[in-house]
């Protein structure tokens, strides 16, 4: 099972692999042995599912410590721009973006480790998200970050006409401002 490194510390891309004949498609979309191989050993304790229309952006969100949550995020159905910002302060990549298209049909996921920020945008018409994560959900830990604060320079792919924002996402703070307990750990 092939995990391709993104260039910022520990966010990793997983690319299943597919085995496709007459009858459709079979992969194993998480299998905990392979996962270990490559070092991560997370446990999954919550999965999340939502569906959204296109045009929907969603984020930028996180827990803090110590509600932080792990997430692996994968597409059933649709297109998503997943994006993922580094927020641990002493990181070498403090506030870089990482961006990647996920589908049901390419099967991508991304790993996404405590101390980023995360966020979609929907492509398609519609798009099914499910995300493992590994912390139960804490409303008194959420933290955000403003979706088009122009520090990260994010391109979301949805012309800003059409973009769908919750009022919550809407008045989020910048990168600067955000509230922020993560530490890179090198």
């Amino acid at each position: 099972m092939p995990f391709i490194e993104t260039g910022l510390p520990g966010l990793l891309v997983f690319e299943p692999t597919v085995f496709e004949d007459s009858r459709g498609y079979f992969y194993e979309a998480y299998n905990e042995k392979a996962f270990a191989q490559q070092g991560i050993t997370t446990k999954f304790v919550q999965d999340n599912q939502s569906c959204s229309s296109y045009g929907v952006i969603r984020g930028l969100h996180y827990q803090l410590s110590p509600h932080a949550q792990i997430k692996l995020v994968r597409v059933l159905s649709g297109v998503i721009l997943d994006v993922a910002v580094d927020i641990r302060k002493g990181s070498p990549t403090f506030g870089k973006v990482y961006a990647l298209e996920l589908s049901a049909q390419n099967k991508k996921q991304l790993y996404i480790p405590a101390g980023f920020a995360h966020g979609f945008s929907v492509l398609s018409e519609t798009a099914e998200v499910l995300y493992k994560c590994d912390a139960f959900y804490n409303k008194e830990s959420e933290g955000g970050i403003l979706y088009n604060d122009p520090a990260l320079q994010i391109d979301w792919k949805i012309a800003p006409d059409k973009a769908i924002i919750s009022d919550k996402d809407i008045k989020q703070p910048g990168l600067a401002d955000c509230k922020n307990n993560f530490v890179f750990e090198g």
